[in-house]
């Protein structure tokens, strides 16, 4: 009977050793901290591309970023253009600056265009027994001809032969020879490059330009 007892106490004894070493162990466990969310907020803008305007103050003198000097190749008299030749003068793009008197070298112009008029109709009665199908062609370049306008490009020869026979007659070198006095001719008038202010004239009117 003793040692039944002391059996029932031994297992009473463990079973509360048990109990309270649980007890423990679940005393001594934390528990673990809820973490908070936090939901950080962020400004968005919608940005367009564009130009910024650069505002610098300076003073001071400027200069031209285009600025030419202006010359003659011809030779002759100053005459009036229309707006005084004058320091601060304005002109616009094509506009004519000033115009050198060309009389005289006009004159030499017409009389190489008379010559050439000429040296054609000498050809015209050989043209018509020899080559009679350019005949019409150069017929009508004479009727068109005038010594007071730019001399019209000569007819195209039909022909290698006839290309040949107006070559001899030095139908072509007196022609190109008038369209150089013509290219010549056109340097009496001289003309604004682009739109600008004149900064400096050392001419006047009726001065002979060299």
């Amino acid at each position: 009977m003793r040692k039944v007892i002391l059996i029932v106490l031994a297992v009473l004894i463990l079973v509360g050793a048990a109990f309270y070493a649980n007890k423990l162990f679940n005393s001594k466990k934390t528990a673990k901290p809820v973490l908070k969310k936090e939901v950080k907020t962020i400004q968005v803008d919608t940005l367009t591309n564009g130009t910024i305007p650069i505002i610098i103050d300076a003073s001071g003198n400027l200069t031209a970023t285009r600025r030419i000097a202006l010359f003659s190749e011809v030779t002759g008299v100053f005459t009036p253009a229309g707006k005084l030749f004058k320091k601060g003068q304005a002109y616009s793009a094509g506009e004519t600056i000033l115009i050198l008197n060309n009389s005289e070298f006009y004159a030499q112009v017409q009389s190489a265009r008379s010559g050439l008029n000429n040296q054609i109709a000498t050809l015209m009665p050989d043209l018509r027994f020899d080559y009679p199908e350019s005949y019409q062609q150069w017929q009508r370049y004479l009727d068109n001809f005038s010594i007071n306008g730019s001399t019209p490009a000569l007819p195209t020869p039909k022909t290698e032969k006839e290309k040949y026979f107006i070559t001899a007659r030095n139908i072509y070198a007196t022609y190109y020879n008038i369209k150089n006095l013509e290219g010549r001719l056109g340097k009496f008038r001289i003309t604004a490059p682009f739109s600008g202010v004149l900064t400096e004239a050392l001419i006047s009117e009726g001065t002979l330009v060299q």
